[in-house]
Protein backbone atom coordinates (compact mmCIF):
# COMPACT_ATOMS: atom_id res chain seq x y z
CA UNK A 1 0.00 0.00 0.00
CA UNK A 2 1.52 3.45 -0.92
CA UNK A 3 1.57 6.19 1.44
CA UNK A 4 -0.94 8.21 0.13
CA UNK A 5 -2.81 5.13 0.39
CA UNK A 6 -2.00 4.63 4.00
CA UNK A 7 -2.51 8.10 5.03
CA UNK A 8 -6.61 8.03 3.42
CA UNK A 9 -6.95 4.96 4.57
CA UNK A 10 -5.80 6.77 8.18
CA UNK A 11 -8.05 9.70 7.71
CA UNK A 12 -10.96 7.38 6.80
CA UNK A 13 -10.55 5.98 9.93
CA UNK A 14 -10.17 9.12 11.79
CA UNK A 15 -13.43 9.86 10.49
CA UNK A 16 -15.23 7.17 11.59
CA UNK A 17 -14.39 7.21 14.94
CA UNK A 18 -14.39 10.82 15.70
CA UNK A 19 -17.66 11.75 16.01
CA UNK A 20 -18.41 9.60 18.99
CA UNK A 21 -16.39 11.56 21.68
CA UNK A 22 -17.12 14.75 19.18
CA UNK A 23 -20.81 14.04 19.81
CA UNK A 24 -20.19 13.45 23.74
CA UNK A 25 -17.99 16.46 24.01
CA UNK A 26 -20.84 18.83 22.45
CA UNK A 27 -23.37 17.36 24.61
CA UNK A 28 -21.41 17.92 27.86
CA UNK A 29 -21.08 21.15 26.52
CA UNK A 30 -24.61 21.80 25.63
CA UNK A 31 -26.03 20.52 29.04
CA UNK A 32 -23.19 22.88 30.97
CA UNK A 33 -25.00 25.82 29.39
CA UNK A 34 -28.25 25.04 30.23
CA UNK A 35 -27.01 23.90 33.84
CA UNK A 36 -25.83 27.65 34.41
CA UNK A 37 -28.36 29.21 32.19
CA UNK A 38 -31.06 27.98 34.04
CA UNK A 39 -29.12 28.62 37.90
CA UNK A 40 -28.42 32.16 36.01
CA UNK A 41 -31.85 32.90 36.53
CA UNK A 42 -33.03 30.88 39.55
CA UNK A 43 -30.42 32.70 41.06
CA UNK A 44 -31.08 36.23 39.90
CA UNK A 45 -34.68 35.42 40.86
CA UNK A 46 -34.28 34.65 44.50
CA UNK A 47 -31.33 37.36 44.80
CA UNK A 48 -33.83 40.09 43.37
CA UNK A 49 -36.54 38.58 46.27
CA UNK A 50 -34.26 38.17 49.17
CA UNK A 51 -33.84 40.91 51.76
CA UNK A 52 -35.09 42.95 54.43
CA UNK A 53 -38.29 43.18 52.29
CA UNK A 54 -38.93 39.34 51.48
CA UNK A 55 -40.81 39.24 47.32
CA UNK A 56 -41.62 35.27 46.89
CA UNK A 57 -39.49 34.53 43.42
CA UNK A 58 -43.01 33.78 41.11
CA UNK A 59 -43.90 37.53 42.50
CA UNK A 60 -40.35 39.08 40.87
CA UNK A 61 -41.15 36.77 37.70
CA UNK A 62 -44.22 38.53 38.00
CA UNK A 63 -43.07 42.31 38.81
CA UNK A 64 -40.71 41.39 35.06
CA UNK A 65 -43.38 40.04 32.99
CA UNK A 66 -45.77 43.10 33.93
CA UNK A 67 -42.96 45.20 32.31
CA UNK A 68 -43.05 43.27 29.33
CA UNK A 69 -47.21 43.22 29.42
CA UNK A 70 -47.40 39.54 30.27
CA UNK A 71 -50.00 39.14 33.00
CA UNK A 72 -49.68 35.42 33.79
CA UNK A 73 -48.27 35.74 37.42
CA UNK A 74 -49.25 37.79 39.72
CA UNK A 75 -47.51 41.39 40.97
CA UNK A 76 -45.54 41.39 45.01
CA UNK A 77 -47.98 41.90 47.43
CA UNK A 78 -46.25 44.67 49.35
CA UNK A 79 -47.35 47.65 48.26
CA UNK A 80 -43.51 48.90 48.07
CA UNK A 81 -42.49 45.59 46.61
CA UNK A 82 -42.53 46.55 42.55
CA UNK A 83 -40.73 50.01 43.52
CA UNK A 84 -38.00 48.38 45.64
CA UNK A 85 -37.33 45.46 42.80
CA UNK A 86 -37.13 48.47 40.22
CA UNK A 87 -35.02 51.20 41.97
CA UNK A 88 -32.69 48.73 44.37
CA UNK A 89 -32.86 44.85 43.99
CA UNK A 90 -32.63 44.54 40.03
CA UNK A 91 -29.82 47.35 39.00
CA UNK A 92 -28.04 45.23 41.83
CA UNK A 93 -28.69 41.80 40.07
CA UNK A 94 -27.38 43.29 36.88
CA UNK A 95 -24.86 44.75 37.80
CA UNK A 96 -23.55 41.70 39.31
CA UNK A 97 -24.57 39.57 36.31
CA UNK A 98 -22.35 41.76 33.97
CA UNK A 99 -19.78 42.38 36.63
CA UNK A 100 -19.38 38.46 36.78
CA UNK A 101 -18.95 37.90 33.03
CA UNK A 102 -16.64 41.10 32.46
CA UNK A 103 -14.09 39.63 35.12
CA UNK A 104 -14.32 36.02 34.10
CA UNK A 105 -14.21 37.12 30.43
CA UNK A 106 -11.24 39.14 31.55
CA UNK A 107 -9.84 35.74 32.72
CA UNK A 108 -10.03 33.72 30.29
CA UNK A 109 -8.59 36.07 27.82
CA UNK A 110 -5.40 36.39 29.65
CA UNK A 111 -5.08 32.50 30.18
CA UNK A 112 -5.25 32.17 26.86
CA UNK A 113 -2.46 34.98 25.58
CA UNK A 114 -0.32 34.10 28.24
CA UNK A 115 -0.68 30.51 28.05
CA UNK A 116 -0.86 29.27 31.71
CA UNK A 117 -3.74 28.79 34.08
CA UNK A 118 -2.10 31.13 36.71
CA UNK A 119 -3.42 34.24 34.97
CA UNK A 120 -5.92 36.75 36.19
CA UNK A 121 -6.64 40.61 36.16
CA UNK A 122 -6.35 40.49 39.97
CA UNK A 123 -3.35 38.73 40.01
CA UNK A 124 -1.31 40.67 37.68
CA UNK A 125 -2.14 43.82 39.01
CA UNK A 126 -4.84 45.45 36.06
CA UNK A 127 -7.59 45.47 39.03
CA UNK A 128 -5.68 47.07 40.97
CA UNK A 129 -4.17 49.68 38.54
CA UNK A 130 -8.26 50.14 37.53
CA UNK A 131 -8.88 50.95 41.15
CA UNK A 132 -5.88 53.71 41.21
CA UNK A 133 -7.41 55.55 38.22
CA UNK A 134 -10.68 55.44 39.64
CA UNK A 135 -9.66 56.71 42.92
CA UNK A 136 -7.57 59.32 41.58
CA UNK A 137 -10.46 60.25 39.53
CA UNK A 138 -12.91 60.76 42.86
CA UNK A 139 -9.98 62.64 45.32
CA UNK A 140 -8.87 65.03 41.96
CA UNK A 141 -12.86 65.29 41.64
CA UNK A 142 -12.59 65.24 37.55
CA UNK A 143 -15.73 64.88 35.96
CA UNK A 144 -14.95 65.61 31.92
CA UNK A 145 -16.58 62.94 30.27
CA UNK A 146 -19.92 63.03 32.76
CA UNK A 147 -20.73 59.07 33.84
CA UNK A 148 -17.96 57.99 31.71
CA UNK A 149 -15.20 59.69 34.03
CA UNK A 150 -14.42 57.14 36.21
CA UNK A 151 -14.52 54.45 33.99
CA UNK A 152 -12.33 55.59 31.73
CA UNK A 153 -9.78 56.69 34.25
CA UNK A 154 -10.12 52.62 35.69
CA UNK A 155 -9.65 51.69 31.74
CA UNK A 156 -6.41 53.97 30.74
CA UNK A 157 -4.70 52.91 34.32
CA UNK A 158 -5.95 48.92 34.23
CA UNK A 159 -4.47 49.22 30.56
CA UNK A 160 -0.91 50.41 31.49
CA UNK A 161 -0.57 47.92 34.32
CA UNK A 162 -1.56 45.26 32.01
CA UNK A 163 1.45 46.45 29.36
CA UNK A 164 3.49 46.69 32.53
CA UNK A 165 3.69 43.26 33.55
CA UNK A 166 3.28 41.76 29.66
CA UNK A 167 6.52 43.97 28.99
CA UNK A 168 8.42 42.87 31.71
CA UNK A 169 7.18 38.95 31.97
CA UNK A 170 8.17 38.36 28.29
CA UNK A 171 11.63 37.07 27.93
CA UNK A 172 13.05 35.56 24.75
CA UNK A 173 10.06 35.42 23.05
CA UNK A 174 7.63 33.82 25.47
CA UNK A 175 6.07 34.86 28.69
CA UNK A 176 7.76 33.57 32.05
CA UNK A 177 4.70 32.74 34.90
CA UNK A 178 7.23 33.12 37.62
CA UNK A 179 7.79 36.64 36.76
CA UNK A 180 3.92 37.22 35.74
CA UNK A 181 2.96 36.87 38.92
CA UNK A 182 6.08 38.32 40.62
CA UNK A 183 5.64 41.56 38.58
CA UNK A 184 1.64 41.46 39.25
CA UNK A 185 2.63 41.43 43.12
CA UNK A 186 4.62 44.37 42.51
CA UNK A 187 1.59 46.74 40.39
CA UNK A 188 -0.67 45.67 43.12
CA UNK A 189 1.74 47.15 45.76
CA UNK A 190 2.40 49.94 43.90
CA UNK A 191 -1.26 50.39 42.92
CA UNK A 192 -1.74 50.16 47.08
CA UNK A 193 0.27 52.43 48.00
CA UNK A 194 -1.23 54.49 45.77
CA UNK A 195 -4.58 54.04 47.27
CA UNK A 196 -3.09 54.67 50.49
CA UNK A 197 -1.43 58.33 49.45
CA UNK A 198 -5.01 59.08 47.72
CA UNK A 199 -6.84 58.32 50.98
CA UNK A 200 -4.20 59.98 52.91
CA UNK A 201 -4.95 63.24 50.55
CA UNK A 202 -8.84 62.62 50.54
CA UNK A 203 -11.45 64.32 52.64
CA UNK A 204 -14.02 62.11 54.50
CA UNK A 205 -16.48 61.22 51.52
CA UNK A 206 -13.28 60.22 49.13
CA UNK A 207 -11.67 58.45 51.73
CA UNK A 208 -14.99 56.45 52.22
CA UNK A 209 -15.38 56.18 48.52
CA UNK A 210 -11.85 54.69 48.48
CA UNK A 211 -12.44 52.02 50.83
CA UNK A 212 -15.32 51.08 48.69
CA UNK A 213 -12.73 50.53 46.15
CA UNK A 214 -10.40 48.22 48.21
CA UNK A 215 -13.13 46.24 49.59
CA UNK A 216 -15.75 45.48 46.53
CA UNK A 217 -19.02 46.12 46.95
CA UNK A 218 -22.16 46.10 44.21
CA UNK A 219 -24.56 48.31 46.86
CA UNK A 220 -25.96 51.20 45.89
CA UNK A 221 -25.64 49.64 42.24
CA UNK A 222 -28.26 52.12 39.87
CA UNK A 223 -29.70 51.55 36.74
CA UNK A 224 -27.22 54.51 35.36
CA UNK A 225 -24.67 52.45 36.11
CA UNK A 226 -25.61 49.30 34.55
CA UNK A 227 -26.24 51.39 31.53
CA UNK A 228 -22.57 52.64 31.10
CA UNK A 229 -20.93 49.11 32.16
CA UNK A 230 -23.47 47.26 29.73
CA UNK A 231 -22.27 48.74 26.48
CA UNK A 232 -18.48 47.42 27.70
CA UNK A 233 -19.31 44.08 28.93
CA UNK A 234 -21.12 43.75 25.40
CA UNK A 235 -18.69 45.07 23.12
CA UNK A 236 -15.59 43.43 24.77
CA UNK A 237 -17.66 39.10 25.08
CA UNK A 238 -18.43 40.39 21.42
CA UNK A 239 -14.80 41.08 20.26
CA UNK A 240 -13.61 38.09 22.40
CA UNK A 241 -15.86 35.91 20.92
CA UNK A 242 -14.40 36.91 17.54
CA UNK A 243 -11.09 36.21 18.58
CA UNK A 244 -11.98 32.97 20.07
CA UNK A 245 -10.23 30.81 17.12
CA UNK A 246 -7.54 32.74 17.26
CA UNK A 247 -6.67 31.61 20.87
CA UNK A 248 -7.44 28.17 20.09
CA UNK A 249 -4.59 28.12 17.29
CA UNK A 250 -2.02 30.11 19.70
CA UNK A 251 -2.92 27.22 22.03
CA UNK A 252 -0.80 25.52 19.73
CA UNK A 253 2.61 27.39 20.26
CA UNK A 254 3.01 30.81 19.11
CA UNK A 255 5.58 29.01 16.34
CA UNK A 256 2.39 26.85 15.00
CA UNK A 257 0.20 30.22 15.50
CA UNK A 258 2.53 31.88 13.21
CA UNK A 259 2.68 29.47 10.42
CA UNK A 260 -0.99 29.30 10.35
CA UNK A 261 -1.71 32.91 9.77
CA UNK A 262 -1.88 34.33 13.40
CA UNK A 263 0.15 38.00 14.09
CA UNK A 264 0.94 36.78 17.80
CA UNK A 265 1.89 40.04 18.73
CA UNK A 266 -0.75 42.18 17.65
CA UNK A 267 -3.56 39.39 18.91
CA UNK A 268 -1.55 39.86 22.64
CA UNK A 269 -2.15 43.87 22.02
CA UNK A 270 -5.66 43.61 21.18
CA UNK A 271 -6.27 41.04 24.22
CA UNK A 272 -4.47 43.24 26.50
CA UNK A 273 -6.71 46.42 25.28
CA UNK A 274 -9.75 44.26 25.97
CA UNK A 275 -8.88 42.70 29.19
CA UNK A 276 -8.28 46.31 30.43
CA UNK A 277 -11.78 47.35 29.11
CA UNK A 278 -13.62 44.47 30.92
CA UNK A 279 -11.63 44.71 34.42
CA UNK A 280 -11.93 48.43 33.86
CA UNK A 281 -15.67 48.96 33.48
CA UNK A 282 -16.25 46.20 36.44
CA UNK A 283 -14.06 48.06 38.52
CA UNK A 284 -15.25 51.55 38.33
CA UNK A 285 -18.82 50.63 39.42
CA UNK A 286 -17.67 48.09 42.44
CA UNK A 287 -13.96 48.12 43.57
CA UNK A 288 -12.02 45.69 43.29
CA UNK A 289 -13.49 41.91 42.99
CA UNK A 290 -10.66 39.70 43.03
CA UNK A 291 -10.53 35.71 41.46
CA UNK A 292 -13.31 35.42 39.91
CA UNK A 293 -11.63 35.41 36.37
CA UNK A 294 -8.67 32.64 37.74
CA UNK A 295 -11.22 30.63 39.42
CA UNK A 296 -13.88 30.12 36.94
CA UNK A 297 -12.31 29.99 33.68
CA UNK A 298 -10.27 26.96 34.81
CA UNK A 299 -12.94 25.19 36.44
CA UNK A 300 -15.37 25.68 32.69
CA UNK A 301 -11.55 24.33 31.47
CA UNK A 302 -11.65 21.22 33.66
CA UNK A 303 -15.34 20.55 32.93
CA UNK A 304 -15.44 21.11 28.69
CA UNK A 305 -11.75 21.47 27.69
CA UNK A 306 -9.59 24.55 26.17
CA UNK A 307 -11.85 25.29 22.50
CA UNK A 308 -12.33 28.82 23.77
CA UNK A 309 -15.50 29.29 22.13
CA UNK A 310 -17.36 27.52 24.50
CA UNK A 311 -15.13 28.16 26.98
CA UNK A 312 -15.76 32.34 26.77
CA UNK A 313 -19.23 31.10 27.04
CA UNK A 314 -19.14 28.44 29.66
CA UNK A 315 -16.99 31.44 31.72
CA UNK A 316 -19.27 34.44 31.20
CA UNK A 317 -22.34 32.43 32.61
CA UNK A 318 -20.47 31.05 35.31
CA UNK A 319 -18.99 34.10 36.23
CA UNK A 320 -22.39 35.66 36.33
CA UNK A 321 -23.47 32.75 38.23
CA UNK A 322 -20.64 32.93 41.02
CA UNK A 323 -21.20 36.71 41.62
CA UNK A 324 -24.74 37.31 41.60
CA UNK A 325 -24.82 33.95 44.28
CA UNK A 326 -21.82 36.03 46.57
CA UNK A 327 -23.81 38.85 46.48
CA UNK A 328 -26.76 37.00 47.64
CA UNK A 329 -25.02 35.70 50.22
CA UNK A 330 -23.08 39.25 50.75
CA UNK A 331 -26.59 40.70 51.61
CA UNK A 332 -27.90 37.85 53.97
CA UNK A 333 -25.28 36.41 55.64
CA UNK A 334 -24.94 38.78 58.88
CA UNK A 335 -28.62 40.73 59.29
CA UNK A 336 -28.80 44.20 59.00
CA UNK A 337 -25.08 44.67 57.37
CA UNK A 338 -23.93 44.07 53.76
CA UNK A 339 -20.08 42.11 53.49
CA UNK A 340 -17.43 43.50 51.30
CA UNK A 341 -18.43 41.27 47.56
CA UNK A 342 -14.52 41.16 47.18
CA UNK A 343 -14.09 39.80 51.18
CA UNK A 344 -16.31 36.67 49.89
CA UNK A 345 -14.58 35.87 46.59
CA UNK A 346 -11.07 36.24 47.82
CA UNK A 347 -12.11 33.46 50.87
CA UNK A 348 -13.10 31.48 47.71
CA UNK A 349 -10.20 32.31 45.27
CA UNK A 350 -7.63 32.26 47.74
CA UNK A 351 -7.37 28.55 48.42
CA UNK A 352 -7.97 27.80 44.77
CA UNK A 353 -5.06 29.92 43.95
CA UNK A 354 -2.47 27.87 46.45
CA UNK A 355 -4.26 24.85 45.29
CA UNK A 356 -3.78 25.28 41.61
CA UNK A 357 0.27 27.52 42.12
CA UNK A 358 0.67 23.33 43.68
CA UNK A 359 -0.61 21.41 40.82
CA UNK A 360 1.05 23.87 38.26
CA UNK A 361 4.49 23.18 40.21
CA UNK A 362 3.70 19.37 40.23
CA UNK A 363 3.13 19.21 36.49
CA UNK A 364 6.42 21.43 35.39
CA UNK A 365 8.37 19.68 38.02
CA UNK A 366 9.56 23.34 39.22
CA UNK A 367 8.67 27.23 38.58
CA UNK A 368 10.31 27.81 35.34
Amino acid sequence: MTRVATRAADAGLEASVDPLPRRVGVGRTTVLFVVLGVALIVVSLVAAGTGQLQVAPDEVLGSIMHRLGVTLWPLPAHPNGDSALWSIRFPRVAMAILVGAALAAAGMIMQAIFGNPLAEPGVVGVSSGAALGAAATIVLNLTFLGDWTIAFAAFVAGLAATLLVYGVSRANGKTEVVTLVLTGIAVNAFAGAGLALFMFLADTQSREAIVFWQLGSLNGSRWQDVLVVLPVVVVGVAVALVLSRRFDLLSLGEKAARHLGVNVEALRIVSIVLVALLVGGAVAFVGIIAFVGLVIPHLMRMIIGPAHLPLLIASTLGGSVLLVTADLVARTAIPMADLPIGLLTSLIGGPFFFWLLRRTRKKSGGWG
